[in-house]
This record gives C-alpha cells, structure tokens and sequence, in this order.
C-alpha cells in the first residue's frame, strides 16, 4: 500500500484466556490458551488485510507490566493512574537492585513470526515509563542514578533484541506522555521523561531509527481514558523531538480532528512519518470504510502523502482483564481501516 497502514498492538483476548488469567476457571492449562490465542490473532488479522500484523499480546499482563513479570524485588505499592470513569490501575514499587527485566518482548515477537509470513511489529514499554517505578524515598545501597543506568541498558536491550530478530517496526508505548500534563502542567515532567526515552533512542542509528516508533494516546482502558482533557497543543510540540522516524497518534476519537492535524503539519520533521488513527477503539460501533477514507483524505490535507500513515487510536485491550470491546469488534474495525486506507489511497493516486 502507498498509505501504509499498522496495529498498535493488543487485540481483546478470548473470553476462556480472560477467565483462567482472572483465575475464574480453576486448573485451566494458560500455555494451551495462549498458544490458541495467538494463533487465532494471527489468522484472524491476516484475514482483514492488514499488511502488518501483531501477536494482539495475548499473553502479556499488560502492554506497561510485561518486564516486570517474575520478578520478586516488587511491591504492590506504586503510582496510581486513574481513569474518568472512576478505576484505577497501579504501578508497582522497586524494593532493591540492580534492576533487571524479568521478561524481553523478543519472546512475543518470535512466537508471532512462527505462524505467520506477514511482517510482525513488536511494541514495547518506554523508559520513562518504567522510571516511575523507583520510589521517592530511595532504596539503600542501590541509587536513582544507578537504577537508571540500568533502565537505559534493559530498555535498549529490549528492543535492540526485537530489531536483531527481524521486526518490522519497534513502537515505544508512550501513554504517560500526555498524562505528564495532567500531573505536571508547567511541561517540566513531559520534558524529563522525553529526555530519558532519547537516551535509549540515542544508542540506535539513524537507520535504526527510521523502524523505532512512538504511540501516544489517552489511555483507553476498560473504554476509558487518563487524560483525554489533556490539549494536543500543549504535547506535539515536545512530542516530535524524540528521535524516532514513525508516531502513531490517537486522533479518531479528538474532538477537533483539523487543530490536531494543523500542529502535526507544522512540527512533523522531514524524516518523520504521521500515522493517524482512523478508528476509535472506545467506541463499540464499527467504523464503515467510507468514514476511514474521509478521515484520511481529511489527514492528507495536512500531512505530505509521503509521510502518512494510519493506525488505530489506541490498542484494544491493553489490560489482560479488559473485556469492554470484543474480539469480533476490533477485527472489523481493523479491517474498516485497511480499506478505507485503500479507498482514500485510490482517490489520492488516481
């Protein structure tokens, strides 16, 4: 396609993987689930068109928490993001050191590569992300400077390791981004945590680069969101000074699509592609392709065709426990947007 179009990532899992993970069905064999889980994704998204597909992380606990999976130096004990519709989730608390991934998103990707010829992306958890997990206090013999070396060198290893095995693209999950706003008006945290994943970025070459992305969204849990009232005016600018040639940006669901698209055009640097959401994961009601073509006409518009793409606001379940949109639902929203994208590409290539 001359408009490339991409996932972001989670895709709802099966409401029997749902249960044995919340522990609802007692005994229940989680490898066999998940096995049949990623193999149904799998095929289920290459029948929507995609050029490019995902494993839906159906066996990540979280798109923010994989990394942390195993480890014994955790308490329950940390930041608490909460939604508009009144829950929660919550960060755990590093208790010693050193730190070190208990969990590398290579694993998921090669999984994914086995059962299928499609190109697989792989989205991994920021850095800056993960720094919130160090407590104020500090944690004796083990100091926030060393806890950060650490982090820069997990980070870098986690997606270095996606990239040595073929991925399509690596796409940082930035979802505290716009909610550094929220905590932070004065933009003085956004800066910090920009700052740190640009250290990560930095270790990589410009070609490398070039397949590393940035997704930034609202949070979308549970069909809600952190920082939805959050003005884009006051995050792109900052946001297209991370070193990396691709952002997948929540635009579907803005209530002011043009003011968005009007910043994107006057910060998106040469060497950066825009991927526009073209579907509102939030809303049950799925998208018809005509929809999806008139929102990317409307993108183009902005945007140099040579640096447009689409994509979906957000993951559809980001949350192993999150049931609030369907399997179904989200593989024909998927596919809505892989022909509307071809709709708008015939209009604007004739």
């Amino acid at each position: 396609m001359k408009i490339p179009t991409e996932p972001i990532g989670s895709i709802p899992r099966p409401t029997s993987l749902v249960a044995a993970i919340t522990a609802l069905s007692n005994g229940a064999n989680l490898t066999d689930l998940y096995n049949e889980a990623i193999s149904d994704t799998l095929k289920e998204l290459e029948k929507t068109g995609s050029p490019v597909i995902t494993d839906g992380e159906q066996t990540k606990s979280s798109f923010a928490t994989y990394p942390l999976e195993g480890l014994t130096n955790l308490a329950p004990e940390g930041m608490v993001i909460n939604f508009e519709d009144g829950h929660s989730r919550q960060l755990p608390l590093l208790t010693s050191g050193p730190f070190r991934y208990g969990n590398y998103a290579v694993k998921y990707l090669t999984a994914a590569q086995k059962q299928t010829k499609l190109p697989v992306k792989q989205a991994v958890i920021s850095a800056s992300a993960l720094s919130l997990i160090y407590p104020q206090s500090g944690i004796e013999g083990y100091t926030q400077a060393e806890f950060m070396a650490d982090l820069l060198d997990e980070c870098e290893k986690d997606i270095r390791q996606c990239l040595q095995h073929g991925a399509y693209k690596v796409q940082m999950d930035f979802t505290e981004g716009r909610l550094s706003l929220k905590l932070d008006p004065s933009g003085g945290v956004l800066k910090h945590f920009i700052a740190v994943n640009n250290q990560v970025f930095d270790r990589f070459t410009k070609e490398e680069q070039q397949k590393l992305g940035v997704h930034v969204c609202p949070g979308g849990d549970h069909d809600s969101t952190h920082s939805a009232d959050i003005d884009y005016a006051d995050f792109l600018p900052d946001l297209f000074e991370m070193h990396v040639g691709n952002f997948y940006l929540q635009l579907a669901s803005e209530p002011d699509r043009v003011k968005v698209l009007k910043i994107v055009k006057q910060y998106l640097k040469p060497d950066q592609k825009a991927f526009i959401g073209v579907i509102d994961v939030l809303d049950p009601v799925v998208e018809s392709t005509e929809i999806v073509r008139d929102r990317v006409l409307e993108a183009a518009a902005y945007i140099p065709l040579n640096q447009l793409g689409t994509t979906d606001d957000c993951g559809f379940s980001p949350f192993c426990d999150d049931v609030s949109t369907t399997r179904e639902t989200a593989f024909a929203k998927i596919k809505a947007r892989v022909d509307g994208t071809r709709l708008a590409e015939e209009r604007l290539f004739s």
